[in-house]
């Protein structure tokens, strides 16, 4: 499974957040946005729209998903 990339560290930047203030605002630990920023880990569905709500903007604006690294689809 390939994880889904992601601009959480730039959003970060660019509200001038630490891992710890975004976490306690989306409800999670500091080590759950890490993993997330590093890939190593894909959140629920739940928490991107807890992510993206809290930034104002899509979750397709934070988590990028690129279809040619996604595995293919089996002919049947």
């Amino acid at each position: 499974m390939i994880p889904l990339k992601n601009r959480i560290k730039v959003f970060r930047a660019l509200h001038d957040l630490s891992q710890e203030a975004l976490a306690r605002q989306v409800g999670v630990t500091r080590q759950t946005i890490l993993a997330i920023e590093k890939g190593r880990y894909d959140p629920s569905l739940l928490l991107a729209y807890k992510i993206a709500r809290f930034f104002g903007v899509t979750i397709e604006d934070i988590f990028l998903y690129d279809e040619e690294e996604s595995p293919k689809k089996l002919p049947f």
